[in-house]
C-alpha cells in the first residue's frame, strides 16, 4: 500500500468519527522524522478516543500496526505512529495551543 493510500483510509476514518477541521500535511520535503501529518480535532475526550480507535482499526485491517502511541483515555493530545504517517489528534484548545500547522507552515498542506 502506497503511504497516500494510508493517509486516504487514516482521513476517512477520522471524517466518519466526524473529526473537525482534518488536515493533511506533506512533510516530505522538510523532514525525516514522517511522510505526512494528519491533524484534527474532537469535541471531548470520549470523540478523541473513537477517533483513535477508528484509525487503528482501519489501518489494521490493511496489514499496518501502530509504531507507537502517545496519550491515553485521559489525554487532550494523542498521537500515533505508523513511521511514514503520523496522526495528531487533539483537543479544540490543545490544536489552538500548539499549532502544529504554523510550525510545519513548510510542508504543503495537501486535500484527501
Amino acid at each position: 500500500m502506497e503511504t497516500i493510500d494510508i493517509v486516504k483510509k487514516a482521513a476517512d476514518a477520522l471524517r466518519d468519527k466526524k473529526a473537525e477541521d482534518v488536515t493533511v500535511i506533506d512533510i516530505t520535503e522538510i523532514s525525516t522524522v514522517a511522510d505526512y501529518f494528519i491533524i484534527a480535532n474532537g469535541s471531548n475526550q470520549n470523540q478523541l478516543l473513537a477517533m483513535k480507535d477508528a484509525v487503528d482499526e482501519t489501518l489494521y485491517k490493511e496489514g499496518l500496526r501502530i509504531k507507537q502511541v502517545e496519550g491515553n483515555n485521559r489525554s487532550s493530545w494523542i498521537l500515533m505512529d505508523y513511521q511514514d504517517v503520523i496522526v495528531h489528534l487533539f483537543s479544540k484548545e490543545d490544536r489552538i495551543f500548539y499549532d502544529l500547522e504554523r510550525i510545519w507552515r513548510d510542508g504543503k498542506v495537501i486535500e484527501v
